[in-house]
């Protein structure tokens, strides 16, 4: 069944889904298209539980006109063609009867953006009606861990393209398993459109070169005591025209802080976004030759038990589409250095 006042009101729709073997499952769903400009627009779905509790859910369903989903949040997002499948994240797989999982997007329309008439969940169509044979009875998520394992403590460590309000780290959390990782850092989390662990160290305007000079690190990792620090650092350096040598300098000092801290930590170390400020024509170069020196400069001080791993995030992202003043990324960049990120920080989970 189906309600709809207008494109941009709620509609609200019945929708089947899938739990536990044999369980009856059910449940219903609204989308609501938010807000709706020229050739874009935002929705909402929520999905509330009418049947058993579920350990995962994936919702398919597809645009009547073409429409594609720029951004995702509350969950992960494929597309092909018209067909949307989206899963849930690693923190809200779980849904008691008569919960509810929400997840919202940014998406594009040409001509009209007609809201979406039929929905699956875990493979079973929408009837409308609590069905008591699931036919996907797997969860998606995986079972947590029985050994009770303290979760990774990861700070995120940088200037205004970590903390302002640096969505990447959004995106990135979401992509992780919720159980087993947190966010630590003496800064709050910023609104990202969604909720997520957000503390960090994301210190907008500070250089790296200041940060080590001044001693500001040590009382930082001893708020938090990370195992695993992801360092984007030097923008503001470059900027002010500080030599690479410099800058790298500066990283060799907070290694040495955060070793002193653990000796054991992980350090994942960015070769950081490209830098086109209109008021700056060197900018660009300054950081070319800074990323040039981070492989070398990371090889010579890696150790076994506490290496350093270089990730690549100034190739392949663009000033133009990536970010929207020629420094700060958008949610285009925000996206592009999660994904950047992701399988460094999965390679450093235990």
């Amino acid at each position: 069944m189906t309600t709809l006042v207008s494109t941009t009101t709620a509609a609200a729709f019945t929708l089947v889904t899938g739990g536990a073997a044999q369980a009856a499952v059910g449940c219903s769903v609204k989308y609501t298209v938010s807000s709706q400009w020229s050739g874009g627009f935002g929705a909402n779905v929520d999905v509330t539980n009418l049947g058993a509790p579920v350990t995962g859910w994936t919702v398919a369903f597809t645009f009547p006109a073409g429409q594609t989903v720029s951004q995702l949040w509350n969950g992960s997002v494929t597309q092909s063609g018209s067909s949307v499948t989206v899963r849930n994240a690693g923190w809200n797989g779980a849904v008691a009867t008569g919960g509810t999982a929400s997840f919202g997007f940014n998406g594009s329309w040409t001509g009209s953006n007609p809201v979406p008439t039929s929905f699956t969940l875990n493979g079973v169509a929408c009837t409308g009606t609590v069905d008591p044979t699931p036919t996907d009875p797997t969860p998606t998520e995986p079972t947590p861990d029985p050994t009770g394992d303290p979760k990774t403590k990861i700070m995120a460590l940088g200037d205004s393209i970590t903390g302002s309000p640096g969505c990447w780290r959004a995106m990135l959390w979401q992509q992780l398993p919720a159980a087993e990782v947190d966010f630590v850092g003496t800064l709050p989390g910023d609104g990202c459109g969604f909720p997520y662990d957000g503390e960090h160290e994301g210190h907008g305007g500070y250089q790296v070169t200041n940060v080590a000079g001044q001693n500001m690190l040590p009382a930082w990792l001893a708020a938090s005591d990370p195992d695993v620090v992801l360092m984007h650092f030097g923008t503001n350096d470059a900027w002010s025209n500080i030599p690479a040598t410099t800058i790298l300098n500066a990283y060799t000092t907070l290694v040495g802080q955060m070793r002193a801290a653990n000796p054991r930590i992980k350090i994942i170390v960015a070769q950081i976004i490209p830098l086109n400020p209109p008021t700056c024509t060197d900018c660009g170069q300054r950081v070319v030759t800074l990323n040039a020196a981070i492989p070398s400069w990371a090889a010579a001080l890696s150790t076994d038990a506490s290496p350093i791993t270089v990730v690549d995030q100034w190739t392949g992202f663009d000033t133009t589409t990536d970010t929207y003043d020629g420094v700060h990324p958008n949610n285009a960049g925000n996206a592009k250095i999660a994904a950047r990120w992701l399988p460094a920080v999965r390679a450093a989970l235990p």
